[in-house]
């Protein structure tokens, strides 16, 4: 019955609402180039995904979270549910970094110049230093918040090793980083599965990282100590 309903409802639901979400989104966007907007539509959109797959998210931590101060948000990765998860439950109005070839496909490179989500060049590591510093420029002067997934991509199974991108951003940024756990999607809907389980999902926000003080060199401690946290908030 579950993978009947997942099939039957859920999914072609979560098709039709990420196109209609999408148009909306992009002309939101177009009218509104803070991104805010659009932003706000995408909480919706989140919303409707979590409630036509009947995922119920909870959150843990948020208040501790001041909304006018901007954050590097520091997340694990294992579900194509995560970011609607994150809309959801983070107060901040947030962006994400996207690979620079997605910026010159038509009508998703527009939305995502709009919209305000930082484009980064991964075609050899100066290009990718380079993105991440110009990105850290864009976090200081607008005062936004940003997403980044540490392990590089869905981890089908525990916590893969970090990368140091998120604490190098945080650090040339100058804003706290916080990391971010999401605790049981990946039961619900696990990587390479189109079948979504209904259940319960526990959003967990840590203790806030100050960076003021730390430089460049210090990435690697604050990555190593950001993957700690991680794997407490997960209860690994």
């Amino acid at each position: 019955m579950s993978r009947l309903r997942s099939l039957l409802f859920s999914t072609p639901l979560i098709a039709l609402a990420t196109i209609v979400f999408g148009a909306i989104s992009l002309f939101a966007a177009f009218l509104d180039r803070s991104g805010e907007a659009a932003h706000g539509v995408a909480r919706i959109w989140g919303k409707t995904l979590l409630a036509v797959s009947f995922v119920r998210v909870r959150a843990a931590g948020v208040e501790k979270l001041d909304p006018r101060q901007p954050y590097v948000f520091v997340v694990n990765h294992s579900s194509y549910l995560d970011i609607p998860a994150l809309l959801a439950v983070l107060p901040q109005q947030f962006r994400f970094f996207a690979k620079k070839g997605l910026h010159r496909i038509p009508f998703l490179g527009w939305h995502l110049r709009w919209a305000g989500h930082l484009p980064v060049d991964r075609s050899n590591a100066r290009n990718s230093l380079k993105s991440m510093s110009a990105g850290a420029q864009v976090i200081r002067g607008r005062r936004i918040s940003v997403v980044l997934f540490p392990e590089g991509g869905r981890s089908a199974k525990g916590l893969r090793e970090f990368r140091e991108g998120a604490a190098y951003i945080a650090i040339k940024a100058g804003v706290p980083v916080v990391p971010v756990a999401i605790n049981g999607m990946r039961d619900l809907l696990p990587m390479g599965s189109i079948h979504i389980r209904s259940g319960k999902v526990l959003v967990r926000a840590g203790e806030p990282i100050p960076t003021a003080g730390l430089e460049v060199s210090d990435r690697a401690a604050l990555t190593a100590r950001l993957y700690e946290q991680m794997r407490t908030l997960l209860e690994f």
